[in-house]
């Protein structure tokens, strides 16, 4: 079974407030599974808040960031972190009217090279693999407190 994430490790990893979180959930922007009244997100949709937070960061509205990740599930056919491996890049780039999906360094710089303004651009792979490691040290942490407990009960019996 898929790992899940209650709302406040969501809050931990990508830095949104609660009250984000659950507007995004009423708007259908990023929902999350249900158990009973808790939310629960899979790493997919951790991924997508934490992409999402970059984008609302660098001023887009949510509108756009709709538009954004419409885009996105187009031209991948799956979540953004179903696609992102260890050796993908996917930037983002607009310049507030367009949007372009570049796969390398190379394609950033072709298109940088023959634009006529500028361009914003966000590294949609490093967002995602910056998740997963956030998530790698908290599990790390959370395993080396239970083996600190384990030992300190074992040793006041």
């Amino acid at each position: 079974m898929d790992q899940l994430f209650s709302s406040n490790e969501v809050i931990a990893l990508t830095g949104i407030t609660a009250r984000q979180l659950q507007w995004w959930d009423e708007r259908g922007i990023v929902v999350p599974q249900r158990q009973g009244h808790r939310r629960l997100y899979s790493l997919p949709d951790v991924a997508d808040v934490a992409v999402i937070c970059e984008l609302r960061r660098r001023g887009f509205s949510l509108q756009r960031v709709r538009t954004v990740m419409r885009f996105l599930q187009r031209e991948f056919g799956s979540r953004l972190a179903e696609t992102v491996t260890a050796t993908s890049e996917y930037h983002l780039l607009t310049d507030g009217k367009h949007i372009y999906l570049k796969t390398s360094a190379r394609q950033v710089i072709d298109l940088l090279k023959n634009t006529r303004q500028p361009l914003l651009a966000i590294c949609l792979s490093d967002t995602v693999r910056q998740v997963r490691a956030d998530i790698r040290g908290r599990k790390k942490k959370s395993a080396s407190v239970s083996a600190s407990l384990s030992r300190s009960r074992r040793r006041a019996l």
